[in-house]
């Protein structure tokens, strides 16, 4: 008999139904030589301190560090748990063969190999390897299973994680709180957590500590269109009170036009961080909302696996996509202009050299029918980014205008749209949810002619220097995927990413956890470090646990653990020995931080 393992009970349903497995059983599904059963996620974790030595039950600051010479896992403790892992344990002692269809991720990966490891299954496995959960995409991966074998790395990258949060938090959590702690309270620190709350503390003090500056700007209105000044800020109303005198009652006259013509491409596909920004931006939705909703859409077959880090597409798709769009009916005015044609197959949207596991996240053409409001919001933004990725390039014209008057030089910009594009897709919305910025105002110049003159009317603007702004989760995903570095350019964010702090699919529950830990809080869509969270970082001072680029360093070295380009048991090593060092460090540490947080 096979034994097939899914993630979720709806999974399993789905899978047992494409195999003809119909009979219903307690805990698993039967029929055509097969058995479908379930996990409810995680069913085993590692084990607790008191699981390997008595003497770590209690909390001891000379008992640390807690290094197990080897990691266990254990079931964790719950009835439903435990009922069902017995079902799955006599599966599996039983079975021919096992087919793991987790979720084909780092995380399903960990979670079905503990399940497994813990039934002392001995078999064949293979592994289930699919990016929809479509009927076409099941009975396609059952057609084309692949070997556990091959998965051996994602497997150890997976576990080198688990193992390096046990390290760094079990030790961390209990050396901060034993030495600096009042009243019981448990200082939490995580290897992800901690560097993260950082960077919220960091920034909360530069908007505190920001000292404004006064400066003033000189701007000219000519022909109902407003012109900067070149020379840029003024330090002094005096500087600036003698260039706005030497230019009134002279005629504004403008001494070049140039006109650009350029290409906006169409939006990039989504990864998770990128519609987790989005939807913040747009909805205020939180990174744990679209997370849960768009793992949602993917289990009502209506997207792809969702918990990726591309934003493209592989070849082996491109074939795929004309029947996807057909069954979109819901868009069909938007389709329509792409019938009969063949669709274009940009760079920008299909790169296998891009691509890894997973795709970028896509519908699956599949109708969604029932969605709820935040799902139909979630949804529509998948479905338009893939229609524009088919669409033609928009077409811009960027107007500038320099003029002079009296030796003052003046210019003006702006931008006119000559060929929407893919920008009918999304009709007025035409922000890129890249870009941190507002767009830049479209507006269609006057016909300006050089050398032509007339009167204008100046004026002297008093402006103040602004603080940063606050993060907002859209901002912090963005800082959290690039380690603190805050870049616009497309290329370079992509190359940032391997050194990202923690994984698209476990950012969500990162900030979710500051939040239950009282450490941030939220001001409408902007994010705040409490008291506590700032005097938590401000009593940790080794670097190492709060820099989001030290971190982020660790996260390429668990990417590179999965490409087999370095080894788990050197990665783990490594942070034994920091956490040796740190442990020592603030033992030995004399300067009072106690703090009553």
């Amino acid at each position: 008999m096979i034994v097939c393992i899914a993630e979720k009970p709806s999974v399993a349903r789905d899978i047992a139904d494409v195999l003809g497995a119909k009979v219903k059983k307690d805990g698993y599904i039967e029929g055509n030589g097969y058995q479908v059963t379930w996990t409810f996620g995680h069913l085993c974790t590692l084990k607790e301190p008191h699981d390997y030595t008595p003497q770590w039950k209690a909390w001891d600051i000379y008992k640390l560090p807690m290094i197990p010479p080897r990691f266990g896992i254990k079931l964790i403790e719950n009835a439903t748990y435990k009922k069902q892992f017995a079902i799955i344990e006599s599966l599996m002692q039983n079975a021919t063969e096992i087919v793991n269809c987790g979720d084909a991720g780092q995380e399903g990966e960990l979670i079905q190999r503990w399940v497994m490891q813990k039934a002392k299954a001995t078999c064949k496995v293979k592994r289930l390897w699919i990016s929809s959960l479509t009927e076409d995409a099941i009975r396609e991966g059952f057609k084309n299973l692949k070997d556990q074998s091959e998965f051996q790395s994602l497997y150890e990258a997976g576990l080198a994680r688990a193992i390096g949060d046990w390290l760094l938090g079990m030790n961390a959590t209990r050396l901060y709180t034993l030495k600096y702690g009042l009243n019981k309270q448990i200082l939490s620190v995580g290897r992800v957590q901690t560097p993260t709350l950082a960077l919220i503390v960091n920034r909360q003090k530069e908007i505190e500590n920001f000292v404004p500056t006064q400066y003033w700007e000189l701007k000219t209105v000519y022909r109902d269109i407003t012109f900067n000044a070149t020379k840029g800020k003024f330090d002094t109303l005096a500087e600036g009170e003698d260039f706005l005198k030497s230019i009134q009652g002279k005629d504004f006259t403008v001494t070049k036009v140039t006109e650009k013509k350029g290409t906006e491409y169409a939006p990039r596909l989504f990864d998770l961080t990128l519609l987790q920004v989005e939807c913040n931006k747009k909805y205020s939705f939180s990174a744990d909302d679209t997370l849960k909703t768009i793992q949602s859409l993917y289990e009502k077959k209506i997207t792809t696996y969702p918990r990726v880090d591309t934003t493209f597409l592989s070849d082996d798709i491109y074939p795929k996509c004309p029947q996807i769009l057909v069954g979109l009916t819901d868009y069909a005015s938007i389709i329509e202009p792409l019938k009969g044609k063949k669709l274009p197959k940009s760079k920008k949207v299909f790169d296998n050299s891009k691509v890894t596991d997973h795709h970028a996240i896509i519908p699956t053409g599949v109708r969604g029918q029932n969605l709820t409001p935040m799902e139909q919001k979630v949804y529509d933004l998948v479905v338009r980014r893939f229609i524009a990725a088919f669409y033609p390039d928009c077409k811009i014209s960027t107007t500038t205008v320099l003029g002079v008057v009296d030796k003052v030089e003046f210019k003006s910009s702006g931008k006119q749209i000559l060929e929407p594009g893919w920008r009918t897709v999304f009709a007025k919305e035409v922000k890129d949810s890249d870009d941190e910025k507002e767009d830049e105002q479209e507006r269609i110049m006057p016909d300006f002619k050089e050398g032509e003159s007339g009167p204008h009317t100046p004026s002297l603007l008093e402006k103040w220097t602004q603080p940063p702004k606050p993060y907002t989760e859209a901002t912090l995903l963005r800082a959290m995927e690039t380690a603190g570095k805050f870049v616009e350019d497309e290329e370079l964010r992509d190359a940032l990413k391997e050194n990202g702090i923690g994984r698209p699919s476990t950012r969500a529950a990162i900030i979710d956890t500051l939040f239950k830990r009282n450490y941030i809080k939220r001001e409408k869509k902007n994010l705040f470090a409490t008291p506590t969270g700032v005097e938590l970082i401000d009593i940790i001072q080794e670097e190492l646990l709060k820099s989001a680029q030290l971190t982020g360093i660790w996260e390429k070295k668990l990417r590179e653990i999965e490409k087999k380009n370095y080894q788990a048991k050197q990665f783990l090593d490594e942070l034994k020995q920091m956490v040796e060092q740190i442990v020592n460090s603030v033992r030995r540490d004399t300067v009072n931080r106690r703090k009553q947080i």
